[in-house]
């Protein structure tokens, strides 16, 4: 029915409206416009009533991927090298340089001279083979951004003149500036359903730098990072974007780089000690580092120290500080931050599954992701490098020989074998589950967690194992909005002296479910990814319709009205904006 009105706003004069509307997308409409200081806007019937998919996809597409797409470079070095984490007394934009970039040195360095009201502290780091957790923590007072991959641009064409710029990454969330490691994977596979392909090459040449000059691609490209991966995707997206760059120049050696840089981080860091465990032949999460991880704020772990700053008669801050400098020592705290450490590199940050005890565990996601990393680069290797990749010393790990070739067999091997070591301590037959396994106690254990299914998406489970993660497993995780990061048996009771974290029943996050579709489409189990697939992205417009926009990160999946509303840990950030989400 078609009708004219005038609505009144703040901010506007007039607005038209033409057609019949929908009021969260007035709203949206509204509060875009008053960005962009417009006293009228025209909208029309068909934007008004917009189906809440289309709109959502054509806000991703169109103003989401823009506003939270970043750069480090001298265009916005003193808001991304400023830390919001930086409890010192003076913080300052400070950036380190690793010592194999002496280019970023000197560009920096000169960015620094040219801009003294900025107060950037540019410094050098020593060799990748001198950054250990002492070096690291003795960073914690001086944190700062660590560089990423640039690239040289003709600034003036008249001159010739050379500059350096920042390639461009997404970041999870407006309120971050710096590259995070397995969020991007899944930015990243929006990124390519959207076209944004530069994009997601761009962030893959940031990791591949990263792996060059630090030995890892990082939690975080921030100084206290330096020791902490996390769960490893480089070869599936490397992969994905070559399948649609394939044909442009450059494209092979796009790919090489990225294989290349993915065998350095798969020997250096997740075949190593301590996170290698040799005698069950799996691999953990287990992070080096000293001292108490300076990026969270002192409150978080404000039960675990009390006692101790009790017992030493000191303040929590007193404490951190004798504790970090080696004047107090304390086993049970050591003990303690070594498995917060590996529960943080999990990414699965906070969760019962994992604390006290993420160190000592061989966990089911991380050996799916490392079997899918034997696979292919096994396949890479065999089908795209004619079964012959020689390995330079920019991409050798310890003990390798420069310029020495890797062939598909020995990777074979190396999936075949971690097959069966996660058969062997990880596959369940009695449940239908995978379960992580103790290498300490040299037991499996028994929390039951929606990673299981990563099984289906890596290749690793037989077809009779997949059938029983479906008609076992499934129905334990499938609730209402999807599926739930964990059970509530598993999880056990919450109240006042055991809090709700946040990866644990009744919250499901994006990375469970995508994983999950793709897991279950590639054994043949269309049905159940098509039911799943609704289930969430049904939730998900819901919230997006009643709530003016809400689009979080995490969702109570067992919650019919409010599924946003999460009160865990750090809650929902971002959802108290006016009128419309700027950046999803």
């Amino acid at each position: 029915m078609a009708s004219l009105g005038t609505v009144n706003s703040d901010g506007f004069n007039r607005v038209v409206v033409r057609g019949t509307y929908m009021l969260s997308n007035l709203l949206q409409e509204l509060t875009l416009a008053q960005d962009n200081k417009c006293k009228y806007i025209t909208l029309d019937e068909l934007r008004l009533n917009e189906n809440p998919v289309h709109r959502l996809s054509r806000l991703i597409r169109d103003m989401f991927w823009d506003n939270l797409t970043r750069r480090i470079d001298s265009s916005v070095i003193e808001i991304a090298a400023k830390d919001p984490k930086d409890w010192t007394s003076d913080p300052r934009p400070r950036i380190y340089v690793p010592p194999g970039a002496p280019e970023q040195y000197a560009y920096y360095t000169k960015v620094a001279q040219d801009r003294p009201d900025i107060r950037l502290d540019v410094r050098l780091l020593p060799p990748e083979e001198e950054v250990t957790p002492e070096f690291v923590k003795s960073l914690n007072n001086e944190p700062g951004l660590l560089a990423l991959e640039m690239e040289e641009y003709i600034k003036d064409p008249s001159t010739g003149e050379k500059e350096l710029k920042g390639l461009p990454f997404v970041v999870p969330g407006g309120r971050f500036n710096e590259l995070y490691n397995w969020d991007s994977y899944f930015c990243a596979l929006g990124l390519l359903e959207s076209d944004r392909t530069h994009l997601v090459k761009s962030t893959i040449q940031n990791f591949i730098f990263e792996i060059k000059h630090y030995g890892k691609i990082l939690n975080a490209n921030r100084s206290y990072y330096l020791c902490r991966s996390q769960p490893p995707f480089l070869t599936d997206l490397a992969l994905k974007t070559y399948e649609k760059i394939q044909n442009e120049p450059g494209s092979k050696e796009f790919l090489r780089l990225a294989i290349l840089a993915a065998m350095k981080e798969y020997n250096k860091v997740w075949m190593a000690e301590p996170r290698y465990d040799p005698e069950s032949g799996l691999s953990r999460y287990r992070p080096p580092g000293l001292g108490v991880p300076p990026e969270p704020e002192d409150t978080q772990f404000e039960h675990v120290l009390r006692p101790y700053a009790s017992k030493y008669g000191m303040g929590i801050k007193e404490l951190i500080q004798a504790y970090n400098a080696g004047t107090v020592k304390e086993p049970d705290l050591d003990e303690y931050f070594l498995h917060d450490r590996a529960l943080r590199e999990s990414g699965h940050d906070n969760s019962y599954r994992l604390e006290t005890i993420a160190a000592n565990i061989a966990t089911i996601d991380l050996n799916c992701l490392l079997y899918k990393y034997e696979t292919d680069i096994s396949r890479t290797i065999r089908t795209v490098f004619g079964d012959e990749l020689k390995v330079p010393a920019a991409f050798c790990a310890p003990g390798q020989e420069p310029d020495h070739v890797e062939s598909s067999s020995l990777w074979d091997q190396r999936a075949n074998r971690r097959k069966e070591a996660v058969n062997t301590h990880l596959w369940n037959e009695e449940t239908g589950l995978y379960f992580d396994y103790n290498t300490l106690t040299k037991k499996q254990r028994t929390y039951e967690t929606a990673t299981c299914l990563w099984a289906l998406w890596s290749g690793l489970a037989t077809p009779h194992q997949a059938s029983l993660l479906v008609s076992k497993a499934l129905p334990k995780f499938e609730r209402m909005g999807g599926l739930v990061s964990t059970t509530k048996e598993s999880r056990g009771a919450v109240g006042p002296d055991r809090p709700q974290y946040q990866w644990d029943y009744p919250y499901g996050w994006a990375p469970h479910q995508i994983l999950a579709w793709g897991g279950l489409k590639r054994y043949g189990y269309t049905a159940e990814a098509e039911r799943l697939a609704y289930k969430w992205l049904h939730m998900m417009t819901k919230v997006f319709v009643d709530f003016n926009g809400a689009v979080v990160e995490k969702y109570d999946v067992t919650e019919p009205v409010r599924a946003h509303r999460v009160d865990a840990e750090y809650g929902n950030q971002g959802i108290d904006f006016r009128g419309v989400a700027r950046e999803g």
